[in-house]
């Protein structure tokens, strides 16, 4: 009798569109099925405004999805972005005498590092393992076996909104899915977009969405910052809008096919046609007009990214640099403003190790979605695959 077939899904709510992908489970591989896209306006400053409206654009995209992939999976992996936020927090488990460490041992000290204190409104997310300290000695990746009396494990909290997370996993529901996982967006992407050598060696991923930007710093394969700016793709637009005064969809254009974030590299002397209210002749504008618009908001939103790395002392130990994620990286000369302001090499993080992965979704923008995918998978298996942390968070799953 032939076995039900196994799917991963990915669920990307993001500000301005919903994403879904849709992978075969075959063996030790992740095959893609199909994907869906669909508008949709249930966001206001990252926080869930309207639930219904965001069902509604799941069940769009999913039935998208589905259509492509032949396929009508039963449960996802969400990611949410928006509002979370990262406390670094440590658990002491003492035991009386000095004894080998089992895994239990390390699982129950997680455990008690996880017991932050939150807000009302606060819940834990995600628990991520950075280290673990033995006697005082810090350090220890893989503590297993070894004698000690006294354990330490040092973590580090993802929280989210409780209303906001309430809300999306309803809106899910009501798109007929059930919700297998919810993550941060950034863990996401780098799920998909860097290896764990990469991460091993000090990287930072940057989600660029239309709202918010979200920001995973990893070292030695450890989460050491999951932070979220309230700052993202749409503030360039109406930066744009407000100084060239243009409506916002005439903004959205000009950015897309003129803007760059870095002038230098665009010829200097270049005019555009900039739109005017109706009854209006077009006006002729500079280019570096619009480029300087976009660089000026592009410094600022990574300058903040700087001070967040600056927090976590990395500031010169990104070895991988920063990689880019999201609709915002798609906005030329991103990377060079990346590269200037936080003194490191930056680049576009593109989805890799889903087989089939189709050449037009080869963009920051499907990133997070497929990472999600990919995450997804990783549950069903039960066991980390290539492209998955062989670090900390893998001793502690098994």
């Amino acid at each position: 009798m032939r076995s039900k077939p196994k799917y991963a899904v990915g669920l990307d709510l993001g500000s301005t569109s919903t994403r879904v992908v849709i992978c075969a489970l075959e063996e030790d591989s992740l095959k893609f099925l199909g994907h869906g896209e669909a508008p949709v306006q249930a966001w206001n400053r990252s926080r869930l405004a309207d639930p219904e409206a965001l069902a509604q654009s799941i069940r769009f995209a999913l039935h998208e999805a589905e259509l492509r992939a032949q396929a009508s999976p039963e449960s996802a992996v969400v990611g949410l972005g928006g509002g979370v936020a990262g406390v670094n927090s440590r658990g002491l488990y003492e035991f009386g005498r000095r004894r080998e460490i089992e895994p239990d041992d390390l699982r129950y000290a997680v455990e008690l590092a996880a017991r932050v204190r939150l807000e009302e409104d606060r819940l834990v997310l995600q628990v991520c393992p950075q280290d673990f300290t033995l006697d005082g000695r810090a350090g220890y990746r893989n503590p297993k076996g070894i004698l000690t009396a006294r354990l330490e494990a040092n973590v580090h909290v993802v929280t989210a909104s409780v209303q906001d997370h309430e809300g999306i996993v309803s809106a899910v529901h009501h798109a007929h899915l059930a919700v297998e996982e919810s993550i941060f967006e950034a863990a996401a992407a780098a799920y998909a977009a860097v290896l764990p050598e990469d991460r091993a060696r000090g990287v930072a991923v940057i989600d660029i969405g239309a709202q918010s930007t979200h920001i995973a710093v990893y070292d030695g394969d450890a989460l050491l910052l999951a932070a979220a700016l309230p700052l993202g793709g749409d503030h360039f637009t109406r930066d744009v809008a407000w100084l060239l005064k243009v409506n916002y969809e005439d903004a959205e254009s000009l950015k897309r096919e003129y803007g760059c974030a870095s002038p230098d590299l665009v010829a200097g002397h270049s005019l555009i046609e900039i739109p005017s209210l109706e009854g209006r002749a077009m006006r002729e504008a500079p280019r570096s007009q619009l480029n300087e618009i976009l660089e000026a908001r592009a410094e600022e939103m990574f300058e903040r990214i700087y001070n967040e790395v600056l927090r976590v002392g990395m500031e010169q130990s990104l070895l991988e640099g920063a990689v880019l994620t999201g609709g915002g990286a798609m906005l030329t000369g991103m990377c060079d403003v990346a590269e200037r302001v936080l003194n490191c090499q930056a680049r576009n993080g593109l989805a890799s190790g889903v087989q089939d992965w189709p050449k037009h979704l080869d963009t920051p923008i499907w990133t997070t979605a497929a990472g999600l995918a990919m995450y997804s998978g990783r549950l069903k298996m039960k066991r980390d695959w290539k492209r998955a942390s062989s670090g900390i968070a893998g001793l502690i799953a098994k």
